[in-house]
């Protein structure tokens, strides 16, 4: 089979949702094979129907087990979900170290849901490298919901805003002051907050917390986002936490979302490109000439973009 009818065959195992195809090109994406962007490229245009849902918050809100959970009641509701767990990177292999596939298992083989676990890689903001082109290829496989939960580092973890169509901040009773601290952060981008382990003390005087920091700012298209309360582990409270977060997604039309996350992400491939074309010895003696005051940045820059 020749290379073109090798991409075709796979394009069209995708596109019909076959979880060994979705897998493999997956694998090629992040790993950056060129096959993997050259099937993008093909698939683009059959993207743009899934929703995508960013699952945000602090270490140890229970993201994980919301996440299954909410896929549990979409897959009741005949949707199928694509799932991309972000998590640290091993230091030693560079793959994921906790492993989401692991603490989801009761969606393992789960028909029309697909997970994938990957590792950050050392990119700050929540999110993984290739978490972009891999929510991409989720959409053209047919998924109706793609669900990104993110590393789970902080305040600056703001990226997923920037690609989901809709962010959920999670977070859980007893933060205390970590509310306060986090506000600059992932506080903002919040399109819903969803209150997990709403059993335990401090539910209340957290959503007074938050409810407090609402007050204090006004988002520019005028949406408050709603409160959710749930208790993921029983599978409480969920589907509230669903019908908050497809409120959002009536409210802004998705073609505007769109736009938003594409003015964003274009300058960022660009990036990619061009720092691409600077082998690692270029730029470590790129490096050196500056140090040594050689030469100046601002040259080397326009140098590199005269190469390019």
């Amino acid at each position: 089979m020749g290379l073109a009818a090798f991409r075709k065959t796979a394009i069209d195992k995708i596109r019909a949702g076959d979880f060994r195809a979705i897998a493999r090109a997956a694998t090629l994406i992040e790993n950056r094979h060129p096959d993997g962007e050259k099937l993008l490229q093909a698939l683009f245009y059959c993207t743009n129907k899934a929703n995508t849902w960013g699952i945000t918050g602090p270490p140890g809100a229970g993201k994980s087990t919301l996440v299954g959970q909410l896929t549990r009641v979409l897959h009741e509701q005949t949707q199928k979900v694509g799932i991309l767990a972000i998590d640290p990177s091993s230091p030693y292999s560079g793959g994921a170290i906790l492993g989401d596939r692991i603490r989801m298992q009761d969606h393992h083989a789960t028909p029309g849901v697909f997970i994938r676990s990957m590792a950050s890689r050392g990119k700050l903001g929540g999110l993984a490298p290739a978490t972009t082109d891999l929510a991409l290829l989720f959409d053209a496989a047919g998924m109706d919901t793609i669900l990104i939960e993110t590393v789970g580092v902080g305040q600056d973890e703001i990226d997923i805003a920037r690609l989901a169509d809709i962010t959920a901040v999670v977070l859980v009773p007893g933060m205390g002051d970590d509310v306060q601290a986090i506000k600059a952060g992932i506080m903002e981008i919040a399109d819903v907050y969803i209150i997990n382990k709403a059993d335990q003390p401090g539910a209340d005087k957290l959503e007074r917390e938050i409810q407090f920091l609402l007050s204090l700012s006004h988002r520019p298209d005028g949406w408050v986002p709603p409160i959710v309360r749930c208790i993921a582990s029983e599978g409480k409270g969920v589907a509230e936490a669903i019908a908050a977060i497809r409120s959002y997604a009536g409210a802004k039309p998705k073609q505007e979302r769109e736009i938003a996350k594409w003015s964003q992400r274009l300058p960022e491939m660009l990036r990619e490109k061009l720092l691409k074309k600077i082998d690692n010895n270029g730029l470590q003696a790129a490096a050196a000439d500056v140090a040594a005051r050689r030469t100046d940045p601002y040259t080397v820059i326009n140098d590199w973009l005269k190469r390019t």
